[in-house]
């Protein structure tokens, strides 16, 4: 879906490597920094530190029991930091790594349970984006980042430096900048913990691009016992209500919530246009209908309109399709506190 390998120096902005030596000097000392990557902006220390881990649960707010993502400079790398490691997952390193796919293996000495949770897996990536490799090549062969992202837990995930400066403020030791994410989602999470490849998180590596690379298809977790990021059921939420309905019912809801006085913002991907209605007091954003670059957009404009002062935020449901599945998971994980389930009626 990315061409991220032919786009690696592409977003390396100028006059970086004195930052970036300072970041290394920081996550040396047992320091944070918030970095970029082509995914979403992370919350960086050095993942053989634990007290420096434990920085990064305590900024984000995070549960303890609830992993860190390891980023790795090289595939040569991977035996360093995990064993009994599948040819099938050397397989999906070669096709998509630097790029948006997380490995989950069994973990090595080296990895401590501060960053798997207490499991004995532990998930490895290497980011795509030439300042996050530039970083880590300055740490060395022996160093790396655990990382998740640089926002507080649950809340909507930052794809520009301002973006973690907004969340974090001066919370973080250091932010490089390294302009606007790539891909604007999470990394796709493949377990090998029974050695057999299963997603448990969808991302920017699609299914039918695994399956392209596996040589057969594979399977998207919908329970699984191993925890992941980003696997809770409520996560990459804004404080304003968010609601998913495909578009007749949306207008629907729209119009009754705005003849409440309520201030209603629809947030569509498809052609269907705003109903007239005796009501009109709400809005409309219509949303790419291409999911690489409603992907791309969908969480800075989900954090413009958390702060527009909107009552509801009604988003279009997206297509039933696997080109979506990223862009559905997220949504539902957003909307889960103000589900019927939970008891909110609209």
């Amino acid at each position: 879906m990315y061409p991220f390998k032919d786009q690696q120096q592409s977003n390396r902005l100028p006059g970086q490597s004195e930052q970036i030596a300072a970041a290394a000097r920081i996550i040396r000392e047992g320091g944070t920094v918030a970095f970029p990557t082509e995914t979403v902006y992370g919350l960086g220390a050095d993942a053989t530190n634990p007290a420096a881990i434990r920085k990064i649960y305590e900024i984000k707010q995070r549960p303890f029991d609830h992993p860190l993502i390891v980023h790795i400079a090289s595939i040569s790398d991977l035996a360093y930091w995990a064993e009994a490691i599948p040819e099938t997952a050397y397989d999906l390193a070669d096709r998509f790594w630097p790029g948006p796919l997380t490995l989950i293996l069994q973990r090595s000495h080296r990895i401590s349970d501060c960053i798997t949770g207490g499991q004995d897996t532990v998930g490895l990536r290497i980011p795509a984006h030439p300042t996050a490799l530039a970083l880590l090549k300055a740490l060395g062969p022996e160093k790396a980042l655990a990382a998740p992202s640089a926002n507080r837990f649950g809340r909507i995930s930052p794809t520009s430096a301002a973006h973690v400066q907004q969340e974090l403020g001066d919370s973080a030791d250091m932010i490089l900048d390294g302009g606007d994410c790539e891909v604007g989602l999470e990394s796709t999470i493949i377990s090998f913990h029974e050695h057999e490849p299963l997603i448990l998180r969808p991302g920017g590596i699609t299914p039918a691009e695994l399956a392209e690379a596996l040589g057969r298809p594979i399977a998207v977790s919908t329970r699984c016992t191993i925890r992941s990021s980003g696997s809770l059921p409520a996560h990459y939420a804004p404080s304003t209500p968010l609601r998913l309905f495909p578009a007749t019912e949306l207008w629907h809801q729209a119009t009754a919530l705005a003849a409440q006085n309520l201030r209603i913002l629809a947030i569509t991907w498809s052609s269907t246009g705003k109903p007239q209605a005796a009501n009109q007091s709400f809005e409309q954003f219509r949303m790419p209908a291409d999911p690489i670059q409603y992907g791309k957009q969908l969480y800075a404009n989900l954090r413009r309109f958390d702060q527009a002062g909107f009552d509801y935020l009604l988003v279009e449901t997206p297509p039933n399709d696997f080109q979506w599945l990223a862009i559905t998971d997220r949504l539902q994980r957003a909307s889960f506190h103000f589900s019927d389930n939970q008891g909110e009626q609209l």
